[in-house]
């Protein structure tokens, strides 16, 4: 790290200390916001409301060519902290748990850096502060509002913490980055009876327990091996004792993959399977489908352009299966989306995302800092007096 860099740490670690201590949930985030938009108006640079909570703000480039976007997502879980993090939540229930606090931070960090005597920016910078990443989706609702048509976006970079990367290290791959995803209940309008007397009611969870391994047949058996999809029954929730035979019962889950004919598949295979079952049991089956978010995809020239400029320092990972809303950015504009590692087991930071442990170096938010003055500085759009290391 040079000494530009080194000369706003402390206030990156301070704005990081802030906001991991007022976690909110999607849409609701007031506090947060306003600390955001101070710390905005203080280091002089304007910005616009957009979504109640969301912040778009604009460094004006001298000569711009391009506008080029990067997001930070600001919202919280909830989640009780159990992290021995140094500043801890002060909203009961609710922590930063997925990073979005660090996140906030490093586009602060970069706003501080842009907006000293010592830089100079050549192309237009936008700031994206999002609200509501975990849910319902805040980014589909800043592209729909027309924000990035507005200030004529050319290419936007997402970024977030990850603990499955070694920290230091910057994981990315081209295409299919993060898959896409829907939410599903599935609904099972049984019969109840006593449980001396199966033969005069439907057993709901016998139903439910047929189901919950018949419709993992429909990944294995319905699509083809080299396709990836999940499907997750991750609740059942049914019967009032244990003599009775269960009546109605309810399954919710999720299903993940990286293609749209894939998942659409997946849909028609669970309508047409729970069909089977309803008929065979002459009962009711209700399912409702909601899809989520689609797939991030990363556009291969802004991956190349990336791996270039990072060198050894960037890790091609494979796909995941957790899902991201920067996805609906990048069906808008060509879109990067990276990893900067954060698992240090001599720190014990060792914890997965959401979980109520999950912390991460300080340094990881430099590290972050970094790749983004690498990138704008590599394109030209920026000039430092000193050159990242």
């Amino acid at each position: 790290m040079n000494r530009l860099l080194k000369t706003i740490e402390e206030d990156v670690f301070e704005t990081r200390r802030c906001l991991h201590q007022i976690p909110e949930p999607g849409l609701e985030e007031y506090k947060t916001s306003k600390w955001l938009q101070d710390k905005l108006a203080s280091l002089g640079v304007p910005y616009e409301i957009v979504d109640n909570t969301g912040i778009i703000a604009l460094i004006k480039g001298k000569k711009p060519r391009k506008t080029i976007a990067f997001r930070a997502d600001i919202d919280a879980l909830s989640v009780s902290e159990e992290s021995n993090f140094e500043a801890h939540s002060t909203h009961d229930g609710f922590m930063h748990a997925c990073g979005h606090d660090g996140h906030m931070s490093m586009l602060i960090g970069l706003a501080n850096l842009l907006t000293m005597d010592t830089a100079e920016v050549n192309d237009d910078i936008v700031m994206i502060f999002q609200p509501a990443e975990e849910g319902p989706g805040g980014a589909e609702n800043i592209v729909k509002s027309g924000i990035l048509k507005k200030y004529g976006v050319d290419e936007i970079y997402g970024i977030h913490i990850f603990p499955g990367i070694e920290q230091g290290k910057i994981g990315l791959c081209p295409g299919p980055m993060m898959a896409m995803t829907g939410e599903f209940d599935i609904d099972i309008v049984a019969k109840s009876a006593h449980g001396a007397m199966p033969h005069t009611g439907i057993d709901g969870l016998v139903i439910a327990s047929e189901c919950l391994l018949g419709l993992q047949t429909i990944a294995s058996r319905n699509v083809e091996p080299t396709d990836p999809v999940v499907l997750t029954i991750g609740k059942v929730v049914g019967g009032e004792r244990r003599n009775i035979i269960a009546g109605n019962v309810r399954m919710e889950g999720t299903l993940r993959t990286f293609s749209q004919e894939v998942y659409d598949k997946m849909v028609y295979r669970m309508k047409t399977y729970l069909n089977g079952i309803a008929s065979a049991y002459e009962i009711e089956i209700k399912l409702v489908v909601r899809d989520m978010y689609p797939p991030v995809v990363n556009d291969v020239n802004l991956f190349d352009e990336f791996w270039e400029i990072g060198g050894d320092k960037c890790e091609l990972i494979k796909p995941q299966m957790i899902s991201e809303d920067f996805s609906y950015y990048q069906e808008a504009v060509p879109g990067l989306f990276y990893f900067i590692g954060s698992y240090n087991e001599t720190k014990g930071h060792v914890y997965p995302l959401h979980s109520s442990k999950f912390n991460f170096d300080n340094n990881v938010l430099m590290d972050g800092i970094e790749s983004y003055i690498g990138l704008l500085s590599a394109k030209g759009s920026i000039s430092l007096s000193e050159s990242i290391e």
